[in-house]
């Protein structure tokens, strides 16, 4: 009871006028886009390198898909304005930042709302805060090892050896079509994969039950076939991977639920 009182008056003491909260949220706002204006920077500056690194899952496709080796390979992403490529840069690189930066993101929203929590509450939130951005990663990871290989062999797929003289059907990359897929597919992935955290966030708090999950887990599937369908490019490939993505970590977050979710109080004996 005493460890409750003690909680609450650090609660209370934590409080302040709304003004000051404004203050604090400002400055926290500052924090976020100066690091995502010097992150913009450094990718921008590297946006030519950070572009032919993207590239190599196409390479790597179509000598697959080709039968030809890398070597030989001839290549090239076009752009067909003056100032495309510049401006897939800027967008290459803002999406760059935001990658990088995801962890000071993370790290000053849990300061924003911090003092509005017990201390066992932040001891309980620290984990997932350190476990959003690992996720994030592992979301962008997945996109440019497994999903961007998988869909660039099925769009090479496509491609047709002539019947006829002059009648070749084959792929021309464009650089912003291209940029817009991968930009696209990571920051989705990237953000789905936050879902672990926001369920066992509920079940931590007590909101929501992992029994509660299980047991519509028919409308679970229903609902992120449809988020993958909408969230993504128009492509099966990626629908597919990111759906069956998101349900596999629906499962498993109901198996971490069993464990976050507040054990109930024994009767006290008389």
């Amino acid at each position: 009871m005493a460890q409750l009182e003690h909680d609450t008056d650090e609660v209370e003491a934590s409080r302040a006028p709304l003004l000051d909260h404004l203050i604090e949220l400002r400055s926290r706002l500052v924090v976020i886009l100066a690091f995502l204006s010097v992150g913009f920077i450094v990718c921008f500056i590297f946006s030519g390198q950070i572009y032919q690194w993207l590239l190599l899952p196409y390479r790597d496709a179509a000598a697959s898909v080709r039968g030809v080796p890398v070597e030989e390979l001839d290549l090239t992403a076009n752009f067909f304005a003056p100032l495309e490529f510049f401006f897939v840069r800027l967008k290459l690189s803002l999406v760059g930042a935001i990658i990088i930066g995801f962890p000071v993101i993370a790290w000053q929203i849990y300061g924003f709302v911090a003092p509005g929590l017990y201390k066992n509450e932040r001891g309980a939130f620290a984990p997932f805060l350190a476990m959003s951005p690992v996720l994030f990663g592992v979301g962008v990871a997945f996109v440019y090892f497994f999903v961007l290989p998988m869909v660039m062999r099925f769009s090479l797929g496509q491609e047709q050896v002539p019947e006829l003289a002059g009648t070749r059907i084959e792929l021309l990359l464009n650089v912003s079509d291209y940029m817009s897929l991968i930009t696209t597919l990571m920051l989705v992935f990237g953000i789905s994969f936050q879902m672990p955290v926001f369920l066992m966030l509920l079940a931590k708090a007590g909101i929501l039950r992992g029994a509660t999950l299980l047991k519509g887990w028919r409308f679970a599937v229903v609902g992120i076939a449809l988020f993958a369908a909408f969230a993504t490019p128009p492509d099966p490939i990626s629908q597919l991977m990111l759906g069956g993505a998101l349900l596999l970590l629906y499962f498993l977050s109901i198996v971490g639920m069993g464990w976050m979710e507040p054990k109930p109080l024994e009767d006290e004996e008389s």
